[in-house]
């Protein structure tokens, strides 16, 4: 080869070195002179990036020029940098990040079945964290729900301490519960499961209101409740402990264990958790009986993951709930004993595997995954009921019972990333079973419940541009009901096999960066069969009251609209969000309780439920956030709404033999307030010093009252409460490795409690309202190697 050959291949080869030349950006991630771990790199618009290691060090190989970077990190906001690569080349990258104090940056999943950055999710997602269950001591779920709009949580029951959730003026048994995104929270689980599982087990709850998640389920009307536990992060390890003393009397005492290994390739990790929970019975009226039942919890759980390679991963959970509760009177003695008693003993695990895989660019993903939940309960509801004769003995001695209730879930989803548009195909199919026995032979009540079905899901995310995305969806659902209900003399049978659409339509439209305007509807249905509150015993009149489905009972449809306008905007320290969000649920053929009286032989009271003729829901929720540093932080939500039958609606139907008696006929929900809010404040009084100061509003509403000596149901106005929480917290790091925390503070300051608890053996157990307990001092410890205690 020629001289002048060489030279041309030199001119040839030498611009193709210069382009293809690559340069290694090295950098840190911190806040604060404090490493962020983990944190995610990533090119803009571009599948490329890295992850920082727990010390918050980087390495991302890129050519010559100028990228669009960004830097996401749990807890922070998320920052965006235009950087030229040549100006790195000797120097490294060091990336500050802000911490996220109103949690606008998260990444959550309700809202679509895949991750999303909270501010783009097409649908309204709120997220409740650890952050929060510290500021309000919530030591269960049941505790923390409250601090959302649209979301209220209620006690209904003295004797046994029965909560159900309500989103957007909906009983619980219209919100879906999912474990880990599973469907496995069973209709039992639902009666007194939102207090059997502990906020410190947990990385956050997603709540989606209204039927934006009717992907999950065709239960999800009111809205869905994600609750998700911890993942392994970091190597760690944390223990707290918690006394509280309820009316500045009865102990509530709380020990929590945490722990993480994880590998140094983060190929592999683990997190163990546990909770010892032991509540003594508080007496609010000095009758003897109790308003909070004695209580003794213990939770064990796990979730490890394992990456057998870059492409793929396997995550497994399980968590074991034991849990025993009692109420009523004289708890000393055996239950067939005293008047009246409501013990219930849990045994509970709940448990899933996920099997995760993508290929090269991420643009394709496919999960199989299987959850299930078993629970095995020994009950007893009864007791003398006031008399001692001897027929109320041999009946007070045959009310115990044994429950047994399983729910598995089988699934999987493809989700198709396309790059050339950023659409997003979704699609699945998940096998659901529910099966439930409950049997108390004294009363010859019996429940045997078998629930079958298959739903396939398919969703399509079109982002024609940043500004607009429109979310098109549905569920088609085969659900089999094969349902054996007995009480005393009264039998029904319900048989349904069903095929059921359910669409989704959402509209995200951002006008401008700081503005977004989303629209959505969906439908939803509910087959025949007995939900939570279905399966719950009260006592009136010293006798059990008992739920029945009617004969003929037709499958109740939803349509649900949402609208809203939400403003968030970061200013340097500064961080605002303001949510105004409208709402509409149209039901049909609803399931109505109706009170029958005292109409059983053994002389308990019945409820049946019917199909009402028709009722609606509509209000508006508002959140307003507002964080100038991260020493302050402000947040107020609120609910304005009605929920109303379109037809009047019989609550209470006459014996027509008695003649002093006559039907019950209302308009408006019961137990459902007009307006209903909450507040949370933190303050950072000193650099390592903390105030919350919290709080929750309940409106007045209608609450049923049945009359022990007649059995006639009375309709109470409820008085309007504030429930005030303040809590000061103290942070001290001995070590780099090493962080005490000391708090204590009071739940319900003012002591807004209810003051008219029906009495005595013969009482109303289900009249109860207001807070979930009255003025609460609570003072505890908390020690690890984390910083974030």
């Amino acid at each position: 080869m020629t001289h002048t050959n060489y030279f041309f291949l030199l001119c040839f080869i030498f611009p193709l070195w210069v382009f293809a030349q690559q340069i290694n950006l090295n950098g840190k991630v911190s806040s604060m002179g404090t490493p962020v771990p983990f944190a995610n790199i990533l090119l803009e618009g571009k599948t490329q990036g890295t992850s920082a290691d727990r010390n918050g060090y980087f390495s991302l190989e890129l050519p010559e020029g100028q990228f669009n970077l960004r830097i996401q990190a749990i807890g922070f906001k998320t920052k965006s940098l235009i950087i030229n690569t040549e100006n790195y080349q000797n120097r490294p990258l060091n990336i500050e990040l802000s911490q996220d104090q109103l949690g606008l940056d998260q990444v959550v999943i309700s809202a679509t079945r895949n991750r999303v950055n909270l501010k783009e999710a097409p649908v309204v997602v709120n997220v409740l964290s650890p952050k929060l269950f510290n500021a309000t001591q919530s030591i269960s779920v049941a505790e923390s729900l409250n601090y959302q709009p649209g979301v209220r949580v209620e006690t209904n029951c003295q004797n046994c301490g029965f909560t159900q959730v309500r989103l957007n003026g909906l009983d619980g048994s219209y919100t879906q519960v999912l474990i880990n995104s599973r469907a496995v929270f069973s209709a039992l689980n639902s009666v007194y499961g939102l207090e059997q599982i502990p906020t410190s087990i947990l990385d956050r709850i997603e709540v989606v209101r209204s039927g934006g998640s009717s992907l999950y389920g065709s239960n999800a009307i009111a809205g869905t409740i994600n609750i998700i536990t911890k993942d392994p992060v970091l190597n760690s390890w944390q223990v707290s402990s918690n006394l509280g003393f309820i009316d500045g009397e009865t102990p509530d005492r709380t020990l929590n264990l945490n722990a993480s290994v994880v590998s140094e390739d983060l190929s592999s990790g683990i997190t163990v958790f546990g909770m010892k929970r032991d509540r003594d019975a508080y007496d609010a009226n000095g009758d003897g009986f109790t308003e909070l039942t004695e209580l003794t919890n213990t939770s064990l759980g796990a979730k490890t993951f394992l990456k057998p390679d870059d492409k793929s991963k396997i995550t497994l959970d399980i968590t074991a709930l034991e849990e025993y509760r009692r109420g009523g009177d004289r708890l000393d003695l055996a239950p067939h004993l005293t008047d009246i008693t409501e013990e219930l003993d849990h045994n509970t695990v709940i448990g899933g595997i996920t099997y995760e895989v993508h290929n090269e660019d991420f643009s394709n993903n496919f999960s199989v995954y299987a959850s299930g939940q078993h629970t095995g309960r020994k009950s007893f509801y009864g007791g003398l009921g006031g008399g001692r004769t001897r027929q109320d003995s041999i009946t007070a001695a045959n009310a115990y019972g044994n429950t047994n209730d399983l729910a598995l879930l089988f699934g999987g989803q493809f989700t198709r990333n396309f790059k050339n548009s950023n659409d997003i195909l979704t699609v699945g199919t998940e096998y659901n079973l529910s099966n439930t026995e409950d049997n108390i032979p004294g009363y010859n009540r019996y429940i045997d419940q078998e629930v079958n079905s298959i739903g396939t899901f398919a969703q399509y995310e079109w982002k024609p541009s940043e500004k607009f995305t429109a979310l098109l969806g549905g569920r088609l659902d085969y659900v089999n009901v094969d349902g054996n209900y007995n009480i005393q003399n009264v039998n029904r049978i319900s048989k349904i096999d069903q095929t059921v659409v359910s669409p989704r339509l959402t509209l995200r439209y951002k006008p401008a960066a700081a503005w977004q305007i989303r629209a959505g509807y969906a439908r939803g249905f509910r087959a025949p069969q007995a939900f939570n509150e279905d399966l719950h015993i009260s006592s009136v009149g010293g006798e059990p009251q008992f739920v029945i489905l009617s004969d003929h009972l037709k499958t109740e449809y939803s349509n649900a609209y949402t609208a809203s306008v939400n403003y968030s905007k970061n200013l340097n320290k500064l961080q605002t969000n303001f949510l105004l969000e409208g709402f509409y649920t149209d039901l049909r053929n609803p399931f109505t309780t109706v009170s029958t009286g005292a109409s059983l032989p053994n002389g308990s009271i019945l409820e049946e439920v019917r199909n009402g003729n028709g009722a609606y829901v509509s209000g508006a929720n508002i959140e307003i956030g507002v964080s100038p540093s991260s020493r302050l932080t402000f947040q107020l939500g609120g609910t304005i709404q009605q929920s109303k039958y379109k037809e009047k609606q019989v609550l209470f139907e006459a014996d027509d033999s008695n003649p002093n008696e006559s039907n019950v006929i209302i308009s408006e929900f019961v137990r459902n307030p007009n307006v209903y809010a909450y507040f949370t404040t933190n303050i950072s009084v000193f650099e390592e010093s903390s105030l919350d100061v919290t709080g929750t509003y309940t409106g007045p509403m209608t609450v049923p009252l049945v009359i022990s000596d007649t059995g006639f149901l009375q309709l109470n106005k409820s008085d309007s409460f504030y429930d005030i929480n303040v809590k000061l917290n103290h942070h001290i790091d001995i070590t780099d490795s090493f962080q005490i925390n000391v708090f204590g503070g009071v739940q319900n300051i003012f002591n807004a409690y209810q003051d008219d608890f029906d009495t005595g053996a013969t009482r109303d157990s289900d009249y109860i309202y207001g807070p979930s307990q009255p003025r609460t001092f609570f003072f505890g410890i908390k020690f690890g190697n984390l910083h974030n205690l």
